[in-house]
């Protein structure tokens, strides 16, 4: 089984294909959900684990809403709200949270 992680943005994406050592497919939202959106996120999730990791912001925190109830079985991975965005959390912080989520990292890119 596969791993999907549903982000918001182009740069969020980046940023953590910069430290995933394992295939995880990365589906950015752009912020929004529209049918088509929905429907092929489904397409592309399949029967794999789906984890949610959008920014701590009001756009953010709704679209987490609209993607829990979308999807109920979703593993939910949050930053710190002081760092706000995916894109702005240090590498190490990253890494601790997909680490937590049993997501293989690639720790050479601290050093």
């Amino acid at each position: 089984m596969g791993k999907v992680i549903i982000v918001e943005g182009k740069t969020d994406k980046k940023r953590l294909e910069k430290v995933i050592a394992e295939p995880v497919e990365i589906i950015c939202t752009h912020g929004t959900l529209s049918t088509g959106k929905l429907e092929d996120i489904y397409h592309r999730t399949g029967d794999c684990d789906v984890y949610i990791f959008v920014d701590e912001d009001a756009s953010g925190k709704k679209l987490r809403s609209q993607l829990k109830h979308e999807f109920p079985n979703a593993y939910h991975l949050y930053t710190r709200r002081s760092y706000t965005e995916i894109a702005r959390t240090p590498y190490e912080y990253l890494m601790k949270i997909l680490r937590d989520a049993h997501i293989e990292v690639n720790e050479a890119v601290i050093l």
